[in-house]
């Protein structure tokens, strides 16, 4: 259940609250009221039974008195029965007497338990009225009569003395109430409706309301990044806690822009040292044999040497193979720092693969596609220097004494082609495998290590994704191009 609600959004459920208070408060209402009623009814219902059962203790005391009936039998009781009878037409209602023995003196209504008594009060009962002495015994009866209340109280004389019990059947008026009750009902659940309507469309109003800063900093949150021109949040009339969050993520944008400000003045550093070093390291690597050249040229030059041209070739050439050299390290450091935007042109994957590996004569290079033609969109002259810069990786990743071998498969799914470069080279170290990328990295001892740089650079600009898989039998590289 916990985590069902940590899912449900902060809006919704400011929503579900303020509905579900609302039912809540309505529940309550709802059952006060029936509970007030409840006890209205009651109060009532006893009010009712006090004034009728006085009514008909007044009469009957009244009866006694006249005819003198007091501490009397039964059949003398007998004699006044139409007059006992017409207090029931009088007050349109039923009610029997019995003396302090039990024994019935006048009936007109009697509940089924007695009758079965033998028209008399069982011994408990009677005990428990005369205990209650000016009060009465109430008992619920539920049978094939009906349901009612039976009250038994004692009968005084004028001294207080008892002489009698009066049984008074009382059938509760549950029609005040209940007509009361239904009719309050009917208007309290049109104003229930109502007020879950209004509630509904405030909870929706409140819920949006509250919820709109916290939104507004869930986007800028998203759109906040490193190297992203991040944007402060402005929000007018926002509560304290919203301000609050406000303020310490405004201040994370100012801490933020510095560190990518330092971070990026440190990276240019870095990178301007790394590379000042490895154009160093690069021109220093044909400047020795340049020197050592010409130191060596001096000693052996003689002005009446016959073969003075002979060596100023040989001098001429080494100088200018240093020179060549040196070119070569510039020209690369360009390629990789001005590496030219693609030209995607529409072009067959599978011809211009094929026609770049022919260009690698003697080398041990097999070639499987699956498909003839593979159209997509690529430029070609980086595509075959992608080629060129991972068959001579491949090359020179061949142990000493071993003939290279390399496997190149095109593999076509229905969104993307996947091309693989396999060799059987000694793999590359784990110690090593992340650098494997890097611009500057290089396991051989020839070459600037830019070539891995430059064909990753090119995949990226084609949209494309290179990884490779490695180990003591070779390396895999992996190229995938989306169609």
């Amino acid at each position: 259940m916990i985590n069902l609600i940590n899912h449900i959004s902060l809006r919704t459920q400011i929503f579900l609250s303020m509905i579900l208070l609302v039912l809540m408060a309505c529940l309550l209402i709802l059952f006060a009221t029936s509970f007030q009623y409840q006890n209205e009814s009651t109060d009532y219902n006893i009010f009712r039974l006090n004034r009728k059962e006085n009514q008909l203790r007044k009469q009957i005391n009244y009866l006694v008195e006249k005819n003198n009936l007091l501490n009397q039998k039964e059949s003398l009781w007998a004699n006044f029965s139409d007059e006992f009878n017409a207090v029931i037409k009088i007050h349109n209602v039923n009610y029997s007497v019995f003396d302090l023995q039990g024994k019935a003196l006048f009936t007109s209504f009697l509940p089924l338990k007695i009758i079965a008594n033998g028209y008399a009060l069982d011994k408990e009962l009677l005990s428990k009225i005369i205990l209650k002495k000016g009060s009465r015994v109430l008992e619920k009866n539920d049978d094939e009569i009906g349901k009612f209340q039976s009250s038994y109280s004692l009968l005084e004389d004028t001294f207080g003395n008892p002489y009698g019990v009066l049984f008074f059947p009382y059938f509760e008026d549950v029609s005040f109430s209940e007509n009361e009750l239904n009719t309050f009902l009917q208007s309290l659940y049109k104003i229930y409706l109502l007020m879950l309507l209004v509630a509904i469309v405030v909870a929706y109003f409140i819920s949006k309301y509250i919820s709109r800063s916290l939104e507004t900093i869930r986007m800028k949150i998203d759109q906040t990044g490193l190297l992203k021109q991040n944007e402060k949040i402005q929000l007018k009339n926002a509560t304290r806690d919203i301000a609050s969050l406000i303020n310490s993520y405004n201040n994370m944008i100012d801490e933020l822009e510095k560190s990518a400000a330092l971070l990026a003045r440190t990276q240019r550093e870095q990178a301007w040292q790394e590379m000042a070093k490895q154009v160093a390291h690069e021109i220093k690597n044909p400047l020795t044999p340049m020197r050592l050249t010409v130191q060596s040229f001096q000693k052996r030059f003689s002005d009446k040497d016959p073969e003075n041209e002979k060596k100023i070739a040989e001098f001429s050439k080494m100088l200018m193979e240093q020179i060549d050299t040196m070119s070569d390290v510039a020209n690369a450091f360009s390629d990789f720092a001005t590496l030219p935007v693609p030209r995607l042109v529409k072009s067959d994957l599978v011809e211009i693969t094929q026609r770049s590996l022919e260009i690698f004569n003697g080398i041990d290079i097999e070639f499987q596609t699956s498909h003839k033609n593979i159209k997509l969109k690529l430029d070609r002259t980086q595509w075959i220097r992608v080629i060129t810069n991972l068959i001579q990786n491949g090359i020179q990743a061949a142990d000493q004494g071993q003939k290279p071998k390399i496997n190149v498969t095109i593999e076509k799914s229905p969104k993307s082609v996947e091309i693989k470069f396999t060799d059987n080279g000694i793999g590359i170290p784990e110690s090593i495998q992340s650098k494997v990328f890097e611009p500057k990295f290089t396991t051989k001892s020839k070459g600037m290590g830019l070539g891995l740089g430059i064909v990753k650079n090119i995949i990226d600009s084609h949209k494309g994704t290179i990884k490779y898989e490695t180990g003591k039998k070779g390396t895999t590289f992996i190229i995938t191009l989306m169609l």
